[in-house]
């Protein structure tokens, strides 16, 4: 079983990328949605979540952990992998490889919450692939409440998104990585606001095709967690009906939440 775990519901665009590209995989989703944002949370708050969502989905059954958090990625992947022998796999490594691979002009832009962008993973990353990349950073700490809230359209949403965008556009940069989960969702807003021109590396995906990548070269975990019905369950340590109607949206169809603690 492929376990993913988020701060809240961004993480399942996350769990709907790994459904489309790794079918046949059974999915273990938690979402801490009793303590979302993680962004604007302490590192040592940050780990502690972490550490609790990892256990939780080890003890029911993962395999592999995708950290589908940015701000986790960021500050706990180190420490949970330095604890636990379980494959654990970031958002963070496979969306700056794709970043350098495609930005031509070397001028990158992250946007994430404060703790990814206080955290300086995406510019440490990008420069031990190409140190001649300039990276501009931009937190967005209001995106992920407004997501949560399904106002993915609205004028206040769009308003704000423009604000964050402009330094970004002023710097004329080429590639921005949607350094958080959530904002996929946001990608019709975003795309218009930072110009048609500038390729949007969404990690979501990136992560997904790296699993896929990744469990093809492991022929024993796939033993252990493929030929299973794939019967994916989403767990959330706290729900609302906007948060069901996010997730019900992003797959497609109805999504039961089972309510849980970590």
């Amino acid at each position: 079983m492929i376990g993913i775990f988020d701060s809240g519901v961004g993480g399942m665009t996350v769990a709907r990328a790994i459904e489309r590209l790794c079918p046949g995989y059974p999915l273990l989703y938690f979402g801490d949605l009793a303590h979302t944002p993680y962004g604007s949370k302490s590192p040592e708050t940050i780990v502690e979540y972490s550490r609790r969502n990892t256990e939780f989905l080890l003890n029911h059954g993962a395999e592999v952990i995708v950290i589908a958090c940015n701000s986790a990625s960021a500050t706990a992947a180190d420490a949970l992998r330095s604890q636990y022998r379980t494959p654990i796999i970031d958002v963070i490594t496979p969306a700056t490889s794709r970043a350098v691979a495609v930005s031509k002009n070397r001028r990158i832009g992250i946007i994430g919450t404060r703790a990814t962008v206080r955290s300086n993973i995406y510019e440490e990353r990008i420069r031990e692939i190409n140190s001649r990349c300039e990276v501009l950073s931009q937190a967005c700490p209001l995106l992920v409440p407004l997501i949560e809230e399904g106002w993915l359209n609205k004028r206040e949403t769009k308003m704000i998104l423009r604000r964050y965008l402009y330094s970004l556009r002023l710097a004329q940069i080429d590639t921005l990585v949607l350094g958080c989960t959530h904002y996929p969702l946001l990608s019709n807003l975003i795309q218009p606001r930072i110009g048609k021109r500038v390729q949007l590396i969404d990690s979501s995906v990136e992560v997904a095709l790296h699993l896929k990548s990744f469990l093809d070269s492991r022929p024993d975990l796939q033993e252990k967690i493929g030929h299973q019905p794939a019967k994916n369950r989403f767990f959330v340590s706290d729900s609302t009906a906007p948060v069901r109607q996010l997730a019900n949206r992003i797959f497609g169809r109805n999504i039961h939440l089972k309510k849980a603690h970590a």
